[in-house]
């Protein structure tokens, strides 16, 4: 029994506070790894990311990575988990900010709408660029209570993934106007 409660109570101060791996290296490593998966993600992944943007869905991967190697005991000691997790913090609210005041970046983290169908017409090279099938279209059209290309005037590919569509306003006539009563 006194074996059970020796084994239970000791900790292992340096290990868990002292890293093993020198504090630049890890800074270095966080910042190159979150910039390279930024642009992959940008650049390869834009239809998959859904409603959350890719920058998002980034930092929630990288984060739970990096604290699982600190937490697991895995070859690292707290302070190198707590300081890549605030390295990917860090670049990502600086691509934010950086975005926000300029628009190379902010083309490069939220990308601009692709046009995929103009007035009732498939474009279909801008289908091609992000990999959407007709099939994939027409159902989106679909859940939009949309049974034809003809009733579109726009569908775009959002940055986030997501398609829209515009339709085209009904004309009004002159009878369908509601008169002022006044």
């Amino acid at each position: 029994m006194a074996d059970l409660w020796e084994n239970l109570t000791k900790v292992n101060w340096e290990k868990m506070f002292v890293p093993s791996t020198p504090l630049l290296e890890i800074l270095v490593r966080g910042t190159l790894v979150y910039l390279a998966l930024l642009l992959l993600l940008r650049l390869v992944l834009k239809r998959q990311s859904g409603s959350v943007s890719v920058t998002d869905l980034l930092v929630v991967v990288l984060i739970a990575d990096a604290a699982q190697n600190s937490l697991a005991d895995d070859y690292r000691s707290i302070p190198e988990g707590i300081l890549l997790v605030s390295v990917i913090i860090f670049w990502s609210y600086i691509v934010d900010k950086l975005g926000y005041w300029f628009p190379l970046v902010e083309r490069l983290v939220h990308p601009p709408p692709l046009l995929l169908v103009k007035n009732g017409k498939m474009l279909r090279q801008n289908m091609r660029k992000e990999l959407v099938t007709v099939d994939e279209l027409m159902s989106h059209m679909r859940e939009q209570g949309i049974d034809t290309l003809k009733q579109v005037k726009r569908a775009y590919m959002e940055g986030d993934g997501r398609i829209s569509i515009v339709r085209h306003d009904r004309e009004t006539t002159g009878n369908d106007r509601q008169r002022d009563p006044s």
